[in-house]
């Protein structure tokens, strides 16, 4: 298995993140992009702070990864980037992308992933609005 886990400071790239899955055996690359939006409910959002225990953080994205593996053996790369540190409204803040031969399946693993960093990865968002702040649960 091809697999690439990033925790990283800079903006994310997804051609690059897509290239590290390039193999001529690979017919389908899914990807999903989350990318920092302006109104969370009714609050209009300045800006996101991200942060991370990189290592551990790295060590639970391998761990994500190799569950897709076990649970969607015909997936046969994965990536995943995830930025830290202060992101503005339209930057990107994780991509998520997965290969294999045929796309059947890539989908609901590509769905997992998401799912799964938002359950059990150390990264917490801290949300910033005109009138104030606060940490979030979720990404």
């Amino acid at each position: 298995m091809n697999t690439f886990v990033e925790i990283t400071e800079r903006p994310v790239s997804t051609d690059e993140v897509v290239a590290r899955l390039a193999n001529p055996a690979n017919g389908a690359i899914v990807t999903f992009i989350g990318v920092v939006r302006g109104l969370t409910g009714e609050r209009e959002t300045r800006h996101l702070e991200y942060e991370a225990y990189p290592e551990m953080a790295e060590k639970t994205l391998r761990q994500i990864t190799a569950e897709i593996y076990a649970r969607w053996p015909d997936v046969r790369a994965a990536a995943i980037v995830h930025r830290v540190g202060r992101l503005e409204i339209g930057e990107t803040a994780v991509v998520i992308a997965l290969a294999a031969a045929h796309r059947a399946q890539t989908f609901d693993a590509l769905h997992y992933a998401i799912d799964r960093i938002k359950e059990i990865a150390p990264i917490w968002k801290k949300e910033f609005w005109a009138d104030g702040a606060a940490w979030r649960s979720e990404h």
